[in-house]
């Protein structure tokens, strides 16, 4: 039951989201218009016309989303061939509600759904909603995550298929009632009753438009200009623990990892978690004899450590201190350490990136290159960092997420190392200095890529290059900018002389990851400056030392050649 209240509440907030503005005119028009009914019609109006629409949009979306990534594979084609069947479909459709006797053709397939008189009239509308569920499928939000990688891992259960069809029955909901509306405006407007045939245009040249847009990606870039105003929403109801657990179905839960629910993450004191599962989808080793791989049944015998990380969290750099030390004061007694680096960004693929992390940090420990997020998925990770400290009969007895609790969790480690041989001599427990801010007492991390950004101080943040100003009032923990910039998915980058950022934030420590070559300036509000060398790959650059975890303004000039990522905070 939990699990289609999720789905039915995650499909609600979708089907009022602006990702489905674009499919908005074309159910008005088809849907809704076509069905409508006036008092001197020779031939009724097929009235059920919205609901078939809707039902055709429903079916397609849960196929494709189910099956779709499967069945490309299967058959080698691209995993983006079915939305271009979709696209040309509609722009068919379209030329079909301009051209009567186009559209015959097309809705003959489907004859069988309606009578006689509705295919007469003018087709029942369950091959345009068909087409529609085929480029809507993109705007399905986070409740389909688990859905998704079910589907391309062929995983597919009773509950994938429950979620699925609860999620899609919510999407429906508001769509079907637009189309409603659109029909009962439509028969209120006298104008209307004699224009039916240029009510067909106008859904002709909807669909075609659509099209046009979907092809060239039109959509997207106004669903970036339009604030998504159910972000809240859809946060509130993919973070509560009952949508976590609901969604840990399909390719997420699998024979390997099953066992994992039966440990609560930092719990503070060692549990019987399921066997370790198998470390997946690596795509290189460092630190190992000639990058050969680790093999976790290989290790039976030692305490194992799996750490996950990525180079440019700031959390993982105040963690990975701590993991360094236990592997220098452990490795001769026992403890095998294994790194799995899982990239947050796209630029944390890049292995000579990642190599020249393990050397700054000091890493000796194996790190498996884990680009595809396939060990990641395979222990249901969710943060970074994240440790689960394995046994030597290869049990996960702990699983930690986040920073802080370090002693504790050198405790177990020690325990564990003692279970496995008694008659060892520990050393002193190692002494890092904790850094873990407390909750909440730091802004959060700030990306400023358009993909991931959230704390913008301004109305639009578009893709592309596009002229900005700071605003007169600027709220807490947000950045701003000014001048001309380049906005891309991950990474921005100043396209005139005049670019400014200028962050308002609380933290004591503040970071800038970013790339390329130059000075980068920075001013606090009491008159500090800093210059900040910028050389090579993307990194953490420290811009801010000296901070009192109050509110606090920097603002930065980038020059060009410099491309900025995201803030972090300490």
């Amino acid at each position: 039951m939990e699990l289609i209240i999720i789905g039915l509440l995650g499909g609600l907030i979708t089907g009022i989201s602006p990702c489905i503005l674009p499919v908005l005119p074309v159910i008005f028009l088809t849907g809704g218009a076509q069905s409508a009914r006036f008092g001197d019609d020779a031939i009724p109006a097929p009235r059920s016309r919205p609901y078939i629409v809707i039902l055709g949009l429903v079916t397609s979306f849960t196929v494709v989303t189910l099956a779709g990534s499967l069945l490309l594979g299967m058959l080698n084609l691209p995993q983006d061939a079915l939305r271009w069947i979709g696209i040309a479909v509609l722009a068919l459709i379209g030329v079909g509600l301009i051209f009567p006797p186009v559209e015959r053709i097309l809705e003959r397939p489907f004859q069988r759904l309606a009578s006689r008189k509705e295919v007469t009239n003018r087709g029942n509308g369950y091959g345009t909603g068909l087409a529609l569920g085929t480029v809507f499928v993109p705007c399905a939000g986070p409740v389909l995550a688990a859905i998704i990688v079910a589907g391309s891992t062929g995983k597919i259960g009773v509950d994938t298929i429950v979620l699925t069809a609860s999620f899609a029955v919510g999407v429906s909901i508001p769509l079907l009632l637009f189309a409603l509306a659109g029909r009962s405006l439509i028969e209120r407007i006298r104008a209307f009753r004699t224009r039916e045939r240029g009510l067909r245009i106008a859904a002709g040249v909807a669909m075609i438009a659509l099209a046009v847009g979907l092809a060239f990606n039109l959509p997207q870039a106004l669903q970036r200009l339009v604030p998504d105003y159910t972000a809240g929403l859809q946060d509130s109801l993919t973070d509560s623990p009952a949508a976590r657990e609901a969604l840990e179905i399909g390719g997420l839960v699998n024979d390997e990892n099953k066992g994992l629910s039966n440990c609560e993450a930092n719990s503070g004191r060692l549990g019987a978690c399921g066997p370790a599962p198998s470390l997946k989808g690596i795509t290189r080793w460092l630190n190992t004899p000639d990058g050969a791989a680790v093999d976790l049944t290989g290790q039976r015998g030692s305490v194992v450590l799996v750490d996950f990380w990525a180079y440019s969290c700031i959390n993982c750099q105040r963690s990975i201190p701590h993991v360094v030390a236990w592997d220098r004061a452990y490795r001769d007694l026992g403890l095998k350490v294994i790194g799995v680096h899982s990239p947050e960004y796209a630029f944390e693929k890049d292995a000579a990136n990642v190599e020249a992390g393990t050397r700054a940090f000091g890493i000796t420990y194996p790190v498996a290159l884990d680009d595809d997020l396939a060990t990641w998925t395979n222990y249901r990770n969710r943060y970074w960092p994240a440790d689960y400290l394995i046994d030597a009969q290869g049990v996960v007895r702990h699983i930690g997420f986040g920073e802080g609790d370090y002693a504790r969790t050198e405790e177990m480690i020690r325990q564990l190392l003692l279970d496995a041989d008694p008659g060892i001599e520990l050393p002193p427990a190692t002494e890092v200095p904790d850094l873990t801010p407390s909750a909440g007492s730091t802004t959060q991390e700030t990306f400023l890529g358009f993909a991931k950004q959230r704390n913008f101080a301004g109305s639009s943040y578009p893709d592309g290059t596009s002229a900005f100003a700071f605003p007169k009032r600027q709220a807490e923990d947000t950045f701003a900018l000014g001048g001309k910039w380049t906005i891309e998915s991950q990474r921005i980058a100043p396209a005139s002389s005049t670019a400014r950022l200028r962050l308002r934030y609380h933290a004591n420590v503040v970071q800038m990851v970013m790339s390329g070559e130059g000075v980068v300036m920075t001013r606090q509000a009491d008159g500090t400056q800093r210059q900040v060398e910028v050389s090579g790959v993307p990194r953490a650059y420290p811009v801010v030392s000296d901070g009192n975890g109050s509110d606090a303004v920097l603002d930065v000039t980038v020059p060009a050649g410099v491309e900025v990522y995201s803030f972090t905070f300490g």
